[in-house]
């Protein structure tokens, strides 16, 4: 599919939305896209993720801010004078006509006769060759959401708009459709921004997420730099799970060469790198994703030194399959998650068993205190 000139990335500069009523629903942001990447914005209901795609799409005008593809300020164009087309949760299918004609139906418009070509190329692309003179109503959802992806695909847009296009559909079927997408989204090299509520839909598909909260952006980055090193407790809570164990911030020291921040959590000392540490004075909370804290029955050997805590008992336990979710308290009182994959090595510890628990130091993170350990629970 052909590509406009070079640097046709999407640029939203301090971009603000306030509605008549006082509502802030996006404050000012400022975001950059890059031309072929697959972008998503991730958060709750209300964040302003859905306002902020709204506004490149021209259903929405600025309060403050302007949206650029390129060198093109597109800020107060007209929705159908942007090279944008947005595909909805909804579909938006015409019922009356085939697969074919519905994905016709933008060139058609535009004045284009010949469209069998395209339409055949666009039917290839999302796997529906032979359904192309069936009517939607015969198409399942998923294959329904293809034909809506190849209507908006063949006006070959700059960019593609996508609106929580999977949450009609259910679980195992959206799994799939998250590798179609990324699959036609490799394939044709357009730019996709994908708005979603769904962390795992985000971290499958998405080069960038921009996780939004309140309508601000709280972190930016891939999926793995947002998962492992979270600047803040909405997304170390709101991107997975979290233990956040609170602590008293000791220092900068060297451990092994490299430079990391030592903490004194329930009169443990533990450490936590230097570039995963947010917080570098007074009270801070130490963070570990469950899947990184080892379990063992008390007085076992755990191999993970450096932050090791004895005195904990399991008060509850999850076979899940693939892994046993156990949930311990420690001996300060506190409960925290442990994932354990069920590899066959050892059973499934019960309930009030006496453990030991540890982590190894690279895998912690360190944020300020003063944040809500609560944050982005709720909405997960």
């Amino acid at each position: 599919m052909s590509q406009a000139s070079d640097n046709r990335e999407l640029r939203l500069t301090q971009v603000e939305k306030t509605y008549a009523n006082g509502f802030t629903a996006v404050q000012p942001l400022d975001l950059v896209v890059p031309q072929g990447s697959f972008f998503a914005l991730l958060g709750p209901s209300g964040c302003g993720k859905t306002t902020t795609l709204r506004m490149v799409a021209g259903l929405e005008i600025p309060t403050a801010g302007t949206v650029r593809i390129g060198e093109s300020d597109i800020t107060y164009e007209k929705p159908y004078k942007r090279p944008v087309n947005t595909v909805f949760q909804n579909y938006a299918l015409f019922p009356h006509l085939t697969i074919a004609d519905n994905v016709a139906f933008g060139l058609r418009r535009r004045g284009v006769k010949n469209t069998a070509e395209q339409v055949a190329q666009m039917l290839d692309l999302v796997e529906l060759t032979t359904q192309a003179n069936k009517k939607p109503a015969q198409l399942s959802g998923g294959q329904q959401q293809r034909v809506a992806l190849a209507r908006a695909l063949i006006n070959q847009p700059e960019v593609l708009l996508l609106d929580e296009p999977l949450g009609a559909l259910d679980l195992k079927l959206r799994r799939a459709m998250q590798l179609e997408l990324k699959r036609i989204q490799t394939e044709v090299g357009l730019t996709f921004v994908h708005v979603t509520h769904d962390q795992e839909e985000a971290m499958t598909m998405a080069d960038t997420i921009a996780v939004m909260n309140a309508g601000r952006v709280e972190q930016m980055g891939s999926p793995e730099e947002l998962y492992e090193n979270p600047r803040t407790t909405f997304v170390a809570n709101f991107l997975g799970q979290s233990n956040l164990i609170k602590g008293s911030i000791i220092g900068k020291d060297t451990l092994a060469g490299a430079s990391v921040v030592k903490v004194d959590m329930e009169g443990t000392i533990v450490s936590i790198p230097e570039e995963r540490a947010h917080a570098i004075t007074g009270a801070g909370w130490v963070g570990i994703r469950p899947e990184k804290v080892l379990v063992a029955p008390a007085g076992e050997n755990i191999d993970a030194p450096g932050s090791h805590f004895t005195g904990a008992t399991i008060v509850s336990t999850s076979f899940i399959g693939v892994s046993t979710q156990y949930v311990l308290r420690t001996a300060w009182g506190q409960e925290i998650a442990a994932f354990e994959q069920n590899t066959g090595a050892r059973g499934v510890m019960p309930p009030g068993t006496a453990v030991d628990f540890s982590w190894r130091p690279e895998f912690a993170f360190l944020l300020d205190a003063s944040q809500d350990a609560s944050a982005g629970i709720e909405e997960h």
